[in-house]
Formats: structure tokens, sequence, C-alpha cells
């Protein structure tokens, strides 16, 4: 049996091991495969693993012998599930690896913007502290987590973890979700959207891209926020219209945003908010922590053992 990985370096860039999966076959892995080799590479396969290389109709069609997608991932949108359907071939993501290290993330940033460590430890360093006439000195505001609301938009696996964590930091939580009805239940207080916007101090984005929640966080969302609200995205990118986030950080609409995703990714040069103020940004990483990628690796396995035993898992 021939299994081809298209991408896998963003899963294991050499520091998990592959062997499990090569015990099941041959196996080709590509680190990155571009566009116009997928189907060269692809070629002969009854198993394709990847992440973010798209398996589209037309490269579906000319792989008579695949049997079976695995997607080294939770979103699976980069393949066309309909056609991979009418050919019989079975499609699996991995869902729920990266709940921790995502909830784990979030609270990275908001306690970035609550004790601006990072600024503080260049300040010391540059000798301002060594200035200092008190024991002590901070150049910017601290804030204490107790008693301020956290609204989360989406309540799946992630947001649900990071509620609970927010209440270890005797956070309220408002919550938002298209799946749920508004109840007084949960120790959380379910809300309607504009409500959420309006009462929350930090805001965080765990839904996923669709139509209806695409730009979600746009101009009008933006105005109906405190001005010192503070917004993380570690979900997807483009729920957010990245122009009307900058020029509501740069206008002061509010105080600030940690986002571990954008809307192209790479981001090109002149994205707006790498110079937008208060905007906090790292290279959407909130997943891959070694724990969670030896859960992604060990899943993603099982996946295909369970697939060649005839019950398969985790199908899309």
């Amino acid at each position: 049996m021939k299994i081809v990985v298209l991408d896998g370096y963003a899963l294991n860039p050499g520091d998990l091991s592959w062997d499990r999966l090569k015990s099941l076959g041959e196996v080709e892995i590509y680190d990155r495969t571009p566009e116009p080799l997928i189907l060269e590479r692809a070629s002969g396969a009854e198993v394709l693993l990847t992440n973010k290389t798209p398996l589209d109709k037309t490269t579906l069609s000319s792989l008579s012998r695949l049997r079976y997608i695995g997607v080294l991932a939770t979103g699976y949108n980069v393949v066309d599930v309909e056609e991979a359907k009418k050919r019989n071939i079975t499609v699996t993501n991995v869902p729920a690896y990266s709940t921790l290290s995502v909830a784990q993330m979030v609270f990275a940033h908001i306690l970035e913007f609550c004790h601006h460590v990072q600024d503080h430890s260049t300040a010391v360093r540059s000798g301002a502290w060594s200035k200092s006439k008190d024991f002590c000195f901070w150049n910017r505001p601290l804030t204490e987590l107790s008693g301020k609301t956290l609204g989360i938009i989406g309540f799946g696996r992630i947001g649900q973890k990071v509620a609970e964590v927010a209440k270890t930091f005797d956070m309220k939580v408002a919550v938002y979700s298209r799946s749920k009805k508004l109840t007084g239940e949960g120790n959380v207080i379910w809300t309607d959207l504009d409500e959420l916007l309006r009462i929350s101090d930090f805001i965080s984005l765990h839904c996923p891209l669709t139509e209806e929640t695409k730009g979600m966080i746009n101009k009008e969302s933006l105005g109906k926020m405190k001005k010192t609200a503070i917004l993380i995205n570690t979900s997807r990118g483009g729920l957010v219209i990245d122009r009307d986030l900058a020029d509501a950080l740069n206008g002061g609409i509010i105080a600030g945003a940690g986002l571990d995703v954008l809307s192209v990714e790479p981001p090109e040069k002149d994205n707006p908010l790498l110079t937008a103020k208060n905007c906090i940004i790292t290279p959407h990483i909130a997943w891959a922590t070694i724990e969670a990628r030896t859960r992604l690796m060990d899943i993603a396995v099982d996946n295909l053992i369970a697939f060649l035993e005839g019950k398969p898992v985790n199908t899309v």
C-alpha cells in the first residue's frame, strides 16, 4: 500500500517519529508540496495525508487508486469532500488534539496585555529599573483579571476549555454560540452577540470560518465593543476584516488585539495589522506544542489503522 504525506513539515519538523505510519505500508513523505506537483506526488497512492495541500475535484478525479484521505488537522476545507464521497474515498480529520494548547495560547495573549511582560523585560534590560528611585517601576498599566468579563464567541471544545480556565482567574464568562439557545445554565452568561460585544472586557473567537461568520469582526461589530476591550483570535483569520481591526486599534475604538491567525498566511508585507497599535501577533502556533503535535500524529495514524480494519473513525 502506497501512503503519501504531502506536507508533513508543520506536524513533524523533525522532533517526532513517522515510524508507526511507516509500519503500515510504503511511505513517501514530503515537507511541502507546491500545487503544480500535487498530482505527480499523489499519483498511485491509495492513502494521502494532507494538512494544507488542497485536494480538489480535478485532482481527485485523476487519482483512481485513492481510497483514503487523512487530514492532519481539524479543519478539512482543503478537501473536496463531496467529490471524495462520490468516488468512495474516506476522509478523516483529527478533532480535539489541540484544545489544551490553544486555550493556553489564549491566556498567553490575555496575560501579556495584563502585565506587558516583554515590555517590562525590555525596559529592565535597557537600564530603566537600575535608574529607578524606587524598588519597582512599571511603564504600562497593570490589570487583574478577577471580575473582568471574558466574552467567548463559539462554544465548542476549545471555547469551553477557555471558559474553564477563565473561571480559575475568577472572571465572568459570557458566551454567544449559534448552536446553543440562550439560557442561564452552565455557570456562564448566555447572551446574544450584540450584548456580548457590549459587556466584554476581553473577547475570544472560537467559531469555524463559514459564509455566515466570515468577516464577523468588522467596523460595525468593533464599534459595539468597549474602548478598553481586547480582542483575541486563535481560531480563523478570516473571521476578522484586517483593515477594520487595524483602523479600530489605531483610532482607539478598542484597546488591543492578540492574534495567532490572519486572513492570509503567511501575511502580505502590507497587511495593516503588522503595523497597528497594540496588536500582538504570533505566527499560527497555538496548536503547535510538541504535546499537541504528538497527539495529532497518534490520532492520524489511529484513524488510518481503523480504516484499514474496516471500522473508520473521525470521518467527515
